[in-house]
């Protein structure tokens, strides 16, 4: 696969030995990462005035970020003392559904299958980065669910659980789901996040390119009704395409079920037509629209402030409460990168450190040709090095997605959920 946009160089000896770019390594054993990191207990002393401003000071400032230091693997620190405890693993590009704001409609050429990281090398890295201080891990895709032999993976990263993994979750278009609840719940499958923009089936093939509007719904209740810790329904809101169905899409999931019903601005990736053959729908007019036939009360970002959605608790305006509740995940108009605890492996095994950022790092390559854990984790450190303090604006986003094209830049189904 060609380098990504803004892909960061290798390191140099400063990051664990890594000694040349052709990826000369010893073999030897590969973990020579010590035991668990509890991030949540580190801290980076604020770096001193006099030290050099990055070039989004003004953009840090924004989010109420401060220049702490250099980043660190250990901990998984960013130069703003950000710790990164949450990874999101895509373990597949392929998927049953041709969402449009997912996939170009020309759609992507696959990976080779000797590109897509192998099981044991999805292991091995997800083993490192709990070690290094991740607490969180979501499966993705794609659709996570079309992996041969995905219900061993979840197994194998389930087992992390004994070294300081705290939560697993998956997120799934739901049409596969029902026949892996019961391996899934096995193997300490936490909680599922499960995506639906639609209860109309024939709006759904429109959106979709495919059947399945009932056997998502059926998916959902099941997966609510097996003993998930949480279920979650993720609605990507498109102006003019499903925004008359929020109302319907609270009550079908949320009002008589513990259900978390998510609707998701709009995001610009390669290939997806943002602003042009599809409009987001803001944060705020979300919310409006809800409002206008449900009474909503703030319960400020999940996840104890550095999630990803504003939850509300529901109510019809009769007063009857809803026993799930609401989230509005605003990334375009009301951005939450000052909290930001997210990286992400995609399948072909290259690192990022902001879904809306084109740079990445290569970890497949060192993997296979013998890299150590440490050489890893300095490769690791060096994204976050790279982090800024918050992504460009959508229509930034948009033009520069454009001139990079998509050698160069990823669509969402690339990059994974």
């Amino acid at each position: 696969m060609p380098p990504a946009r803004r892909t960061a160089p290798f390191c140099s000896a400063s990051c664990g030995g890594l000694a040349d770019a052709v990826y000369g390594f010893p073999r030897g054993p590969t973990s020579d990462i010590p035991g668990g990191v509890d991030a949540r207990s580190l801290s980076l002393p604020v770096m001193p005035s006099g030290a050099a401003i990055p070039m989004d000071a003004e953009t840090a400032a924004t989010y109420g970020l401060t220049l702490r230091g250099d980043a660190r693997a250990h901990g998984l620190f960013d130069r703003f003392g950000r710790a990164h405890t949450y990874l999101r693993i895509s373990v597949t590009e392929r998927c049953n559904l041709r969402c449009r704001y997912c996939m170009p409609e020309e759609g992507v050429q696959l990976l080779p299958k000797d590109h897509l990281l192998s099981f044991e090398e999805i292991e091995r890295l997800a083993a490192l980065f709990v070690r290094l201080g991740v607490r969180k891990i979501r499966l993705t895709g794609g659709e996570p669910l079309v992996r041969r032999g995905i219900d061993d993976l979840v197994a194998r990263i389930g087992a992390l659980k004994a070294h300081g993994l705290e939560r697993l979750m998956m997120t799934s278009n739901a049409l596969l789901l029902r026949e892996h609840i019961p391996a899934l719940l096995r193997a300490g499958m936490d909680a599922v996040n499960l995506s639906l923009d639609t209860l109309r089936p024939e709006r759904f093939r429109r959106v979709t390119g495919r059947e399945g509007c009932e056997e998502t719904i059926a998916a959902i209740h099941a997966a609510a009704r097996a003993g998930f810790r949480k279920v979650k329904v993720n609605a990507v809101v498109m102006k003019g395409v499903n925004d008359d169905e929020l109302v319907d899409l609270a009550r079908a999931f949320a009002r008589e079920l513990p259900i978390e019903m998510r609707y998701i601005e709009y995001m610009p990736f390669e290939g997806n037509g943002w602003g042009e053959e599809l409009e987001m729908f803001p944060a705020a007019s979300i919310r409006g629209r809800l409002e206008e036939q449900l009474r909503l009360e703030a319960r400020g970002l999940n996840d104890g402030g550095a999630g990803t959605a504003q939850m509300y608790d529901a109510f019809e305006k009769d007063g009857r409460p809803f026993q799930g509740q609401i989230g509005i995940i605003s990334s375009m108009t009301e951005p939450f990168c000052g909290t930001c605890n997210r990286t992400r492996l995609t399948a072909d095994g290259h690192f990022r450190w902001c879904l809306l950022d084109e740079g990445e790092i290569d970890l497949r390559a060192p993997l296979r040709a013998g890299a150590t854990d440490g050489d890893l984790a300095g490769l690791i450190e060096q994204g976050l090095r790279s982090k800024r303090a918050g992504h460009a604006p959508a229509a930034v986003l948009k033009e520069t997605q454009k001139a990079a094209g998509p050698t160069h830049a990823r669509s969402m189904i690339r990059i994974g959920g």
